[in-house]
């Protein structure tokens, strides 16, 4: 028997919450208006249409994948970052809205040349460049899958031709070249947190998300090596995890790098390490 779209989202709703999955009737409206093709505003509109098989078998899938607590940004394939729709898949980090502070950090000053340090979807780096439209940069990441994602994206906001994407372990695959601005989301969650992450932050890459260290280890090992990379004056930025701004800084001054600042994000936290060589 054919369901309405307010039928078929009421049990959606309820089998998403039972699930676990938080706002459980935003996520069953919004993989409506996905497997529609709907702004999420349109479903309102539309409550007492019928679905057809087709649209209620696509919907029923992207439920099921959502009561195994995928996040939404991989079933949807994409995420709004900054001023941009970027296409992820699970190969990449999920960029988070905290990581937004980052690249406003980035933008306070000029720049001609940036580095982005496990650019993953590319999203900080391309986000960047899409704001200096003279500037050019080069993305690393270790992970193929990510940089065939990133150079999707390039494609995406006609950023190819300012844009070097390129798998390097860190600074393993970059030529002599100097930088005036090196940006970095590292993964920094320490290993023994792992098992606090929700459900969802446990399908991403979890070489995205932790050194299997002490969180703090990729922050020494750039630290190290980045005045090679960095022009006269150049600026080095970090994310950091919510504790980890004095044991970043601590990083850096023994680098000898200087006017270290940490940036707080919306919700108050430290998030952004900034400083120069």
């Amino acid at each position: 028997m054919s369901k309405s779209i307010l039928a078929v989202l009421q049990h959606a709703s309820q089998t998403l919450a039972l699930a676990g999955v938080e706002d459980a009737p935003r996520d069953a409206r919004l993989l409506m208006a996905f497997v529609l093709g709907f702004e999420q505003h349109q479903i309102a509109l539309h409550l007492n249409s019928i679905l057809d098989a087709s649209q209620e078998a696509a919907f029923t899938a992207a439920i099921i994948k959502r009561t195994k607590r995928i996040p939404m940004s991989y079933i949807l394939g994409y995420r709004d970052f900054f001023e941009h729709r970027f296409l992820l898949t699970p190969d990449v980090l999920d960029p988070r809205p905290e990581t937004e502070q980052l690249v406003s950090r980035a933008l306070c000053e000029d720049f001609d040349t940036v580095l982005d340090l496990g650019t993953g979807s590319g999203c900080i780096l391309l986000s960047l460049l899409a704001k200096r439209p003279l500037a050019h940069g080069m993305g690393v990441d270790q992970s193929a899958e990510a940089i065939a994602v990133a150079k999707l994206n390039a494609e995406q906001l006609h950023l190819t031709e300012r844009a070097d994407l390129r798998v390097s372990n860190w600074f393993s695959n970059i030529s002599d070249t100097r930088f005036d601005l090196i940006v970095s989301n590292p993964p920094y969650i320490h290993p023994s947190c792992m098992a606090e992450l929700s459900a969802e932050v446990l399908h991403e890459p979890e070489l995205a998300l932790t050194d299997n260290k002490d969180g703090l280890s990729h922050y020494r090992h750039i630290a190290q090596h980045a005045h090679k990379f960095l022009a006269k004056g150049g600026r080095l930025i970090f994310e950091i995890g919510f504790d980890q701004g004095d044991a970043v800084s601590e990083i850096l001054a023994q680098w000898c790098f200087c006017d270290i600042v940490v940036s707080h994000d919306l919700n108050h936290y430290p998030r952004v390490v900034s400083c120069r060589m």
